[in-house]
């Protein structure tokens, strides 16, 4: 027997690791989260989450508590920068982005896992790690060795545990970077906003963006600019604006300032044993579009309930396989759409002339809205198998008695919304919830949703209910 305090150990308390540990924990797991820093950033970058990474935070209870320190902003203008407005209808009750400081957001995250019971040790990385049979055993810095029966590593794109593990990371070096930061201008808004207007005609790698009061979100091409390993200053920010707007808009009191590149690779794999990866430890792409942030926290919604139906003992054969088998596919499309997106980024007039003609398409309904399924990631349909178009897609936020269906998913079961009132989940009240409502906003007879608000299941026949019970929640409690 086991003696271990933890079932879990994930390397990286990012947004990442501090969302797969809540989920874990929702299901008694034993979780210890290792953080290799120990202070926060010390810089305040806005990120956004996109639709659907709002409707999982809905899931869980959690989305009021983003909203009060975010800022809402239109579900449009997306895929490459182009300026276009989000199509009308979208399919959601979160239709929008929401910016919030990442650091603000990662301490949200930490905090809903520890109220749920995670322990997080900051100042911690993992160096080492040997698994067996029956567990794996951690080494960190200093020496202390933690044993669990199971390792995630969510340390980022330079990810040790991934390099420990041996799983390869292929894909392509950075060819182009880009300098970004927020920092305040002493030109006048509208001087800014005309230069910005004429030089985006042509380099799409440039903006200032008004970030408060006299405060610029600033991105330009870093060209030749300084040595790539080293950390950007503010003159090359100075140099690069005025060898492309012939002015440095008398830019100074820089908040943060950073380099990044177009570096994409994808994970050979997602699991060694029993070692898997999440997030940037799993893939990497240029920031444009701002999918990295959601990608990985869908990662931990997807494998969180997954994982605890291993250690906890009901896990059907195969479904921490389809971990990997589900959200590989999904960062394969990422990186696909944000090569595409860098292409158009190009000044060359090849890729310009690409640009004008995909701006003119988008002013159909219909292509604008398949670009923005792409980048919030309202379009995932898994592949489950035969079945109506509605399996393996997510369900959205919809009424149901006393409330929304989302308020239902709190705990991180699945549920049966039976709107025949005949159906049953057999003796599964630990894994799946039934909610009987006749009035349901649906369009079928019932659905079978999973912990990440997937549908499984959608009909009115008991006997294929249950074989699609056994397949994703297990055999029945004897």
């Amino acid at each position: 027997m086991d003696s271990s305090p933890f079932d879990v150990v994930i390397a990286g308390c990012g947004p990442t690791g501090a969302t797969l540990a809540a989920e874990l924990r929702l299901h008694g797991v034993r979780v210890l989260v290792l953080e290799q820093n120990t202070e926060p950033a010390s810089f305040v970058r806005i990120v956004g989450l996109h639709i659907r990474s709002l409707e999982l935070m809905a899931m869980r209870g959690l989305l009021d508590r983003l909203l009060r320190h975010g800022r809402q902003r239109p579900a449009g203008g997306f895929f490459a920068a182009i300026p276009k407005p989000p199509p009308p209808g979208l399919d959601s009750a979160h239709a929008y982005l929401l910016g919030i400081p990442q650091p603000v957001i990662v301490r949200l995250l930490e905090e809903h896992a520890i109220d749920l019971g995670a322990e997080v040790r900051h100042g911690c990385a993992v160096v080492d790690f040997e698994q067996d049979d029956d567990g794996v055993t951690v080494e960190l810095a200093g020496g202390e060795r933690v044993r669990a029966r199971y390792l995630v590593g969510c340390d980022g794109g330079r990810s040790a545990v991934r390099k420990l593990s041996g799983i390869g990371f292929p894909g392509e070096p950075s060819r182009t970077d880009t300098l970004m930061g927020e920092m305040a201008a002493e030109a006048p808004p509208a001087e800014i906003a005309a230069k910005v207007a004429a030089v985006g005609e042509t380099h799409k790698r440039f903006w200032l963006r008004p970030f408060g009061e006299g405060v610029y979100s600033v991105v330009v091409p870093a060209a030749d600019v300084g040595d790539r390993a080293a950390a950007p200053t503010l003159d090359d920010f100075r140099q690069q604006l005025r060898a492309l707007a012939g002015t440095d808009f008398g830019v100074h009191s820089p908040r943060w300032l950073s380099r990044f590149g177009d570096a994409t690779r994808l994970a050979e794999r997602y699991r060694a044993g029993r070692v898997l990866l999440a997030g940037d430890a799993a893939h990497i792409h240029p920031p444009t579009g701002g999918q990295g942030l959601n990608l990985g926290v869908q990662d931990a919604f997807n494998l969180g309930w997954k994982l605890a139906a291993q250690v906890r003992g009901w896990a059907p054969e195969d479904l921490l396989d389809t971990y990997q088998a589900e959200r590989r596919p999904v960062a394969e499309a990422v990186l696909d759409n944000t090569r595409a997106q860098m292409a158009l980024s190009s000044s060359e007039p090849g890729a310009q002339a690409v640009r004008r003609l995909l701006a003119e398409l988008m002013d159909f309904d219909e292509v604008n809205r398949h670009l923005i399924g792409k980048i919030t990631a309202i379009d995932i349909r898994y592949d489950f198998g035969e079945g109506p178009d509605l399996v393996g897609r997510r369900l959205r936020d919809i009424d149901v008695e006393s409330g929304r269906l989302y308020d239902r998913l709190h705990r991180g079961r699945g549920l049966l919304l039976d709107r025949t009132g005949s159906l049953t989940a057999g003796d599964r009240p630990d894994r799946v919830e039934v909610l009987a409502d006749p009035a349901a906003a649906l369009d079928v007879p019932a659905v079978l949703l999973r912990p990440d608000g997937h549908v499984a299941w959608a009909g009115d026949d008991q006997r294929d209910l249950d074989e699609q019970l056994a397949r994703w929640f297990g055999a029945p409690h004897r």
